[in-house]
């Protein structure tokens, strides 16, 4: 069917038009789609990302609990290199602290308390990272660096521990009023039932009045 002259007018004015911007319609949607597609393959693997290190973490855990340290420091350094954006990346670092603990390897357990501290996106892991690294710091004789990391507030779950290391803190310094008033604010927080209540209360007697 023949068109009419006002019908033809918009057919070439749609013509025209798509002359001068089909390109850019073109590229715009290819540009869109490629957006989408990379998302998708980036959520792809986020998601197998997530999945590996939480095997990882769950194998240093397993491997912890039966002794295995040499499996357990190689996940958690796993973690920690390829994995270092995840929410395992911190426990992890905080596991392969402990091990080093009890293994003696100060120097390796203050790195990867230090990675923790950075890292960690539980405010809980965080906190428990930094007491870690400020005892090792006590226990190296740097004590104004250990001071500095007992600075910022703790969440009650973790005040009657950083109370006690204050309290050690300011004992080392020879702060012996200080020394007391962490040691009994260390004492109410941590409540009768605590395993470190006799330990307390003898350091308490120890600075005497």
């Amino acid at each position: 069917m023949a068109l009419d002259l006002e019908e033809q007018e918009q057919v070439d004015e749609a013509k025209a038009w798509w002359k001068q911007h089909g390109n850019k319609v073109i590229w715009g949607v290819t540009a869109f789609l490629l957006v989408v597609a990379g998302w998708r393959a980036w959520e792809t693997w986020n998601h197998n990302q997530a999945a590996e290190a939480s095997m990882l973490f769950d194998s240093a855990v397993q491997a912890a609990s039966m002794n295995d340290l040499k499996t357990a420091k190689a996940a958690t350094a796993q973690i920690m290199e390829n994995h270092a954006r995840s929410a395992y990346s911190a426990p992890a670092a905080w596991l392969a602290g402990r091990i080093n603990i009890e293994s003696g390897d100060t120097k390796s357990a203050r790195a990867q308390y230090e990675f923790a501290l950075e890292h960690a996106r539980d405010e809980g892991v965080r906190q428990m990272a930094r007491l870690r690294l400020a005892a090792l710091h006590f226990e190296e004789k740097d004590l104004p660096g250990a001071m500095k990391l007992m600075e910022a507030p703790f969440e009650p779950a973790f005040q009657g521990l950083a109370e006690q290391l204050k309290g050690d803190l300011f004992a080392a310094q020879g702060k012996t009023a200080e020394a007391r008033g962490a040691y009994k604010l260390a004492l109410e927080k941590l409540g009768d039932k605590s395993s470190l209540k006799p330990l307390l209360e003898i350091r308490l007697d120890g600075l005497g009045g």
